[in-house]
């Protein structure tokens, strides 16, 4: 892939119409896929032999800038880079470089990413230079030997030295960590501590059925209500009055001085504020994680269609978005999309 030139950022003489959907809920929050390909296949993510897909199918970069500035120049305020591993994708931090002009020009409020942390030592101080404030790291252990069963061969120590460095460049860290009944149940307070006492929030994520794996999800399957039960019976937890428009509820635990966040697909459905939408590293438009609609915008650019063109294609989208989503425990897959095809 060769380096590309960002177009200029445009003057507004009149702010665009908020993104609104039937619901009046307004959507400023983008998260785009730049790759469905990651170093590493952690078991409850990816087939252990997975099946990536075609280079053609997937938006170039000078695609992925197109599609993300006009969703900008519609009121989106923050946008979050994924994968996949986004930092696998070659030409990855040009893409980045040239997307921050929007936080120049002050149309857009974050650009951030998730990463698993395995290159983070490597681009850590340039995400900073480039205003990257704050990055989620995806952790679901601190033990090696379960990191490396987790995810199929991964080195702990490589993730967490780019912890280090991430912090040293000033970035604000967050865990995301996926509760698994059979392998991290027990470590959850460990873990929690941990990222407390390092100065890092934490969020526990209940495992969502997104895609086919090897294994049964429904034998990982851990409530957070009984997660944060548990918790209560030594901790004490604080709910907090923090809305980001987002899926997670959020605690302070006063021992630890952190701050904890639950995501619960399954125990508890989140949809009523939700804000935001996600592009797939091929160009299609999810306005839910748990549905199944789609908007193929990557046809609209590579049929020639203008930016105005692809403006009411993503309004259009936004008008459909479902009230909530419809995720269940056991059996097939709620979906056949893999999480590192949808975008984090």
């Amino acid at each position: 892939m060769t380096p590309y030139d960002a177009p200029p950022a445009q003057a507004t003489a009149t702010a665009a119409p908020p993104l609104l959907d039937a619901f009046a809920r307004r959507v400023s929050y983008l998260r785009v896929s730049v790759t469905d390909r990651c170093d590493l296949r952690c078991v409850y993510c990816m087939a252990e032999r997975m099946v990536f897909l075609p280079k053609a199918e997937v938006l170039s970069l000078e695609e992925l800038d197109r599609v993300a500035s006009v969703f900008i120049g519609l009121g989106v305020k923050k946008l979050r880079l994924t994968g996949g591993e986004p930092l696998v994708r070659k030409g990855f931090m040009e893409l980045v470089r040239n997307l921050s002009r929007h936080l120049r020009s002050g149309a857009l409020q974050e650009l951030t990413l998730t990463t698993n942390g395995t290159r983070l030592a490597h681009h850590a101080a340039e995400l900073a230079d480039l205003g990257v404030r704050r990055i989620n790291v995806s952790l679901d252990t601190l033990k090696p030997d379960l990191f490396r069963t987790l995810t199929r061969g991964g080195d702990l120590a490589q993730v967490l030295a780019g912890l280090e460095v991430a912090r040293a460049a000033g970035i604000q860290l967050k865990i995301n960590t996926v509760a698994l009944a059979r392998d991290n149940a027990a470590e959850i307070p460990a873990l929690i501590r941990w990222a407390h006492g390092e100065g890092m929030d934490l969020t526990l994520i209940e495992t969502m059925p997104l895609g086919e794996v090897e294994g049964d999800r429904t034998d990982q399957y851990l409530s957070l209500k009984a997660v944060r039960d548990e918790l209560a019976s030594y901790w004490t937890l604080e709910d907090l009055p923090l809305s980001t428009g987002g899926p997670a509820r959020y605690l302070q635990i006063r021992e630890t001085g952190g701050r904890l966040g639950l995501i619960t697909p399954l125990s508890h459905n989140f949809c009523e504020t939700c804000n935001r939408v996600r592009l797939t590293c091929t160009g299609t438009l999810h306005t839910c994680l748990g549905q199944d609609d789609a908007t193929d915008l990557r046809a609209v650019m590579r049929q020639g269609g203008s930016d105005a063109e692809l403006a009411d294609a993503i309004r259009t989208a936004i008008m459909g978005k479902p009230r909530g989503h419809d995720f269940r425990i056991g059996g097939a897959p709620a979906l056949s999309r893999h999480m590192s095809t949808t975008g984090g």
